[in-house]
């Protein structure tokens, strides 16, 4: 069984009752067609051989009218079972990608296409549609039906049953055979629909900078190709499909046609009666009808496993562990310890390497760095969005893995350096999810105050990616996040790299009234917010180069009087 199969078993079992109700009734629908069969050449026989009236013949016709109206029921109940089941097992196939995606956080996803991933959450998972409401039923029917079907002729006439039983085999054999060619269609078909998935949405997030380099037809024209690519792949797919119905309606149609030849021949040499030679061909079709379902819808299957193995792959990636029995994070004075602590991205150099320091309960420390130090490794692993690969982070002497990642997030107070904001209103930006009432107002409104964001109504509209917004408005919103949800660690992305002067002054207030009395890390881009910390430390290449004060390290004349030489020169010029 390949991955793919095991995660269609599992999520089989969460479409529950319905599936088997949907199966269930699928098979009751096919086999009402037995004693329509009988009843409907009895009728005929007495009707035509033995002088049977109207009268006589009423209580057969109302059997066979209430067998008409059964199946008609069964068929609508076979419909709605095999929908609630396909919802119910999508919806927990989407949940459980859902929550995988979301415990692997942003670190583990960034190399993927969003476009991809969008396209896994979405197309992949409503693929399986047509495996769960139609494929499972037609499953369940060819392999009960045709049996009960070639029992119930062999009680009548055993060689009739014998010259049904000669053409199944061939059929089945074509069914495998073709089964093997759409499963290396749709794989291939998946693939190309998740690298246009992912392409075109970056075309769309990219289309200002197409514009300005007038590479926008060049895009075009590349989406166009790619769109083409996956269409050939599809109609491959339809192409093997339609051509393993086509093929399984020759078969059958001929097994039917041998049925009837045998059949009319043993009538006509007065070796079989006629009730018994029309329940034989009334069967018939029936006995290879669901053969030829299956077929019709084995394309479903493979479409719905090449989904799956797509969706295995994501599923396969390592998120964060939860703790068994974890323990409570603490709920306000935070110190923080790293031990040796190192981190490699895939097979790449370190991006830290035995990084080792202390940070107390309600000091305020400054990470300085040139680009790609580990500054934003670091703040990774404090948000659990990766792990180290070797030593250990401690907070109040306990492991931080000891933690629930979800319970440890709600302890902490992030702002980003580039916060993202959905398209919603103020209150849902700043509440982020949480349903709206009248205490969730008032608490927004706190925080946006806090944050001296007041300059954006409570209901203002707030655009996809904080569409709209001004850098000092985004900044005040994310802060007012920081605000709403303040938790006893802080982690600052220095928010205010890419503001002017006058607005990093406005924010530099409310930002050390959102530190005070809490332990707080900032990503330090700027002196000023250097000079704000209790301390300093310094990375270089995924190590701990220098630590202590801004002045201190002046003096030391090290790595960072080198690294900030050029901003103190500039501000001695701007001061001149």
């Amino acid at each position: 069984m390949t991955d793919s199969d095991s995660l269609l078993q599992a999520t089989r079992a969460q479409a529950g009752a319905a599936l088997r109700l949907a199966m269930g009734a699928g098979v009751a629908r096919g086999a009402v067609a037995i004693p329509f069969a009988w009843l409907l050449s009895d009728a005929l026989a007495r009707a035509a051989f033995g002088g049977a009236d109207f009268a006589a013949l009423t209580p057969t016709l109302a059997a066979l009218a209430g067998l008409v109206v059964l199946r008609a029921l069964l068929s609508y109940a076979a419909e709605r079972a095999g929908f609630f089941a396909s919802v119910r097992a999508r919806t927990a196939l989407f949940r459980q990608l859902l929550d995988h995606v979301r415990a692997l956080g942003p670190v583990r996803l960034a190399a993927r296409p969003t476009g991809e991933l969008v396209a896994l959450l979405t197309d992949a998972v409503a693929a399986t549609d047509p495996y769960w409401r139609r494929y499972f039923p037609a499953r369940a029917a060819s392999a009960t039906l045709p049996l009960l079907v070639l029992l119930c002729v062999a009680f009548a006439d055993w060689r009739a049953a014998l010259a049904f039983a000669v053409g199944a085999p061939v059929a089945l054999l074509f069914l495998v055979l073709a089964g093997r060619g759409a499963e290396q269609a749709s794989q291939r078909q998946w693939a190309r629909l998740l690298r246009l998935g992912g392409h075109l949405l970056d075309a769309v997030q990219g289309l200002p900078d197409l514009k300005i380099f007038n590479a926008s037809r060049r895009e075009i024209a590349r989406v166009a190709r790619m769109a083409e690519a996956y269409r050939k792949d599809a109609m491959a797919v339809l192409r093997i499909a339609f051509l393993t119905s086509l093929v399984l309606e020759f078969f059958t149609a001929v097994a039917i046609a041998l049925v009837a030849v045998l059949v009319g021949f043993r009538l006509l040499w007065g070796q079989l009666d006629f009730q018994t030679g029309l329940f034989a061909l009334l069967l018939a079709p029936e006995f290879y009808a669901p053969t030829r379902a299956l077929g019709a819808e084995r394309h479903a299957k493979m479409e719905a496993q090449a989904a799956a193995e797509k969706i295995v792959a994501l599923l396969s990636e390592t998120a964060p562990e939860i703790p068994a029995a974890p323990l409570a994070a603490p709920m306000d004075a935070i110190s923080l310890r790293f031990e040796h602590v190192r981190f490699a991205y895939d097979d790449g150099p370190p991006a830290l390497d035995d990084v080792s320091f202390d940070i107390a309960a309600g000091e305020t420390v400054a990470l300085a760095g040139p680009s790609g130090a580990g500054k934003s490794t670091l703040f990774a692993l404090l948000l659990r969005f990766i792990e180290p690969d070797s030593g250990r982070i401690l907070v109040n002497g306990d492991p931080l893995a000891a933690f629930d990642p979800r319970d440890w997030r709600r302890r902490i107070a992030h702002m980003p350096q580039r916060p993202y904001f959905f398209d919603g209103d103020v209150i849902e930006n700043v509440a982020m999810g949480r349903d709206a009432d009248a205490d969730i107002a008032a608490s927004v409104g706190t925080a946006l105050a806090q944050a001296r964001a007041k300059i954006l109504p409570d209901g203002a509209h707030i655009g996809e990616g904080g569409a709209g917004l001004s850098g000092g408005e985004a900044q005040r919103l994310a802060l007012a996040r920081a605000f709403y949800r303040p938790g006893p660690l802080v982690l600052l992305d220095e928010p205010t790299a890419h503001l002017d002067a006058e607005t990093e002054r406005d924010l530099a207030d409310s930002l050390a009234r959102l530190c005070a009395g809490r332990t707080a890390l900032i990503i330090a881009h700027r002196l000023a917010a250097a000079r704000r910390a209790d301390r300093l430390i310094v990375l270089d290449r995924g190590r701990v180069v220098e630590t202590g004060t801004h002045d201190a390290l002046l003096a030391a004349d090290g790595f960072y009087a080198r690294m900030v030489a050029p901003d103190l020169a500039r501000m001695e010029e701007t001061a001149t």
